[in-house]
């Protein structure tokens, strides 16, 4: 009987998932899942999060994340993950909630054009590919850098946890829903 009510939740869930709008993705989620990088918070405060926990510099490397830094028109700032190094001054990423795509925010971009426009190529400001205008868009913006994928030196330790343990019925009640 139990079995046969979470059947019909289960179902309704579903079909109510199927008939709700679809939430626009933003950069931060993308971004962890992408590169392994576990910072939450806004974009802006990934860099300042970063030390001490991971390697941060200068240079893009495939899997390290790009960190934006905040502007006027884009006050929480930006993430993206370096997905292949085309030259010293130019790099794919994947990133999501750029650009307009069918008229809509939120939409995941893989493998788009970034360009250093720094004066010095040290990667300071850059250029993203823009897709409704096909090309690299007409504004440039500041970065603070790049956080690399792996744990800087001076990361903490994860404290130890103690081994899950649940009541006694709670485990006959997983069992029984199981068809064990």
């Amino acid at each position: 009987m139990f079995i046969k009510g979470l059947k019909k939740t289960v179902l309704a869930l579903g079909l109510m998932s199927v008939a709700a709008p679809a939430l626009a993705l933003q950069c931060v989620p993308y971004a962890r899942e992408t590169s392994g990088v576990e910072i939450f918070g806004n974009a802006r405060t990934w860099w300042g999060q970063a030390a001490g926990r991971y390697e941060r510099g200068y240079a893009p490397k495939v899997g390290a994340v790009m960190a934006f830094k905040p502007t006027r028109s884009m006050p929480i700032g930006h993430v993206a993950t370096v997905s292949q190094i085309v030259s010293e001054r130019e790099v794919l990423v994947s990133h999501a909630n750029w650009s307009l795509i069918n008229g809509r925010r939120g939409q995941i971009e893989r493998n788009v054009r970034v360009v250093d426009v720094s004066e010095s190529g040290d990667w300071s400001k850059v250029k993203v590919w823009y897709a409704p205008l096909k090309d690299l868009g007409t504004s440039s913006y500041p970065l603070f850098g790049f956080i690399y994928n792996k744990p800087g030196a001076a990361a903490a330790p994860a404290a130890p946890r103690e081994p899950l343990s649940l009541p006694a019925d709670t485990l006959r009640l997983a069992t029984l829903e199981a068809g064990a």
